[in-house]
């Protein structure tokens, strides 16, 4: 029986009738940019975060390019992120002139490493009038970038302590952990700024691209949405911004679907408490280590294997739906070569991406699909003698 890694009809057919209605009052009222939607989409949303402002963007990569342009990021800083994650992290680093500095991950929830980060800070930085700034280059350090990976958020006590020691700028990348918690507090809700996406595979997905910044500082979310309409209001421009407006259909899609996250949300934790049980007693498997400080939203479920690519082959030739994220870690990737970065330099996130093996997860799964899953898994170590 094939098994699709993810499929969105499925969570499409139960708020079919919802979103047809956005569409039909998109239409009729021809707001597509900005608007009602937009602006109930954004209330909702920071609520929903537990912040007082959220800005709507066009897309996560935005997200992240806006937050770093509006926390004072620019040519000739740096930022410190992870080489585990998305392209878009360390890209929106580099499209703001500044130069992506990587520390390693934890090994067991994939996110940065508090002990890393503070390491390579005291390692190689001195505090000035001027901010942090690393001795080496002589750059000043701006900011740094945890990752909520999988839909985890990371460790943010520790991180945010980082922050207030060096007085840097906390932007959270919560592209993946929308609704996840630390201590109760949800993604977006830490740093000055949290940054989402709403890629249609995401939990929280559009109908086509879209992204959102969150914050609880006012002048920081005014900055926001100046900068996203080409920094200015009207015809007057006090700095140089961009494009990227959410239009206004994506919003109202979105507020349809954020009325039933936390159900969406329920059924991938009861799949992945399925998983974390049936695949208990294959010893080539490591299931997911979610913190006890944390409640994950299972983004992805994501597991370490022994002869992972030998297992991939195994399900894709089933019709099990399977991916690496990642298969190469950023500072390996050619792109990102003049920063200097050798293999070896991030030992944690470089084994992280040659095991790793992300299985279906999505709340709609059946039981029977589930089964199909971990049979071909434990099918595949059998045929190995060894389970």
């Amino acid at each position: 029986m094939p098994v699709p890694l993810l499929d969105i009809s499925r969570q499409h057919a139960a708020v079919l009738d919802e979103l047809k209605a956005v569409l039909e009052e998109a239409l009729s009222s021809s707001r597509f940019i900005k608007g009602p939607m937009l602006d109930d989409f954004e209330r909702g949303f920071a609520s929903y975060c537990g912040t007082s402002r959220a800005v709507g963007c066009a897309s996560g990569t935005d997200a992240l390019i806006l937050s770093l342009q509006a926390c004072g990021t620019g040519p000739g800083d740096e930022v410190i992120t992870v080489p585990f994650t998305f392209f878009a992290t360390a890209g929106a680093i580099s499209r703001c002139g500044a130069r992506p500095v990587f520390v390693d991950i934890l090994p067991d929830t994939f996110n940065m490493c508090p002990s890393a980060l503070r390491g390579w800070l005291e390692a190689n930085c001195i505090r000035t009038d001027q901010g942090t700034v690393d001795r080496r280059t002589g750059a000043r350090v701006s900011a740094f970038i945890p990752v909520d990976l999988f839909g985890q958020v990371a460790d943010m006590d520790a991180l945010e302590a980082v922050a207030a020691d060096w007085e840097l700028a906390l932007i959270e990348d919560a592209c993946q952990a929308v609704g996840a918690t630390w201590k109760g507090r949800r993604a977006g809700g830490f740093g000055r700024a949290g940054c989402f996406s709403f890629f249609p595979s995401k939990n929280l997905g559009a109908l086509g691209d879209g992204g959102a910044v969150t914050t609880s500082d006012a002048a920081l979310a005014d900055r926001l949405v100046r900068l996203r309409e080409h920094g200015g209001q009207g015809y007057l421009h006090d700095e140089v911004g961009t494009n990227s407006r959410m239009d206004a259909i994506q919003a109202g899609f979105l507020s349809v679907k954020l009325r039933r996250l936390d159900a969406w949300h329920e059924g991938r934790r009861r799949n992945a408490a399925w998983y974390d049980q049936a695949l208990a007693d294959v010893p080539e498997i490591s299931i997911p280590v979610i913190d006890p400080s944390a409640v994950s939203i299972y983004n992805q479920y994501t597991i370490r294997a022994r002869e992972r690519d030998g297992l991939m082959a195994h399900l894709r030739d089933r019709g099990i739906g399977c991916a690496v994220y990642y298969p190469l870690p950023l500072h390996l990737q050619k792109c990102f070569s003049s920063l200097g970065y050798e293999e070896g330099d991030m030992p944690v996130s470089e084994k992280a991406s040659r095991e790793v093996l992300s299985l279906p997860i999505f709340g709609e799964l059946t039981e029977a699909e589930l089964e199909e899953v971990v049979r071909s898994v434990k099918d595949f170590y059998r045929t190995r003698g060894r389970a």
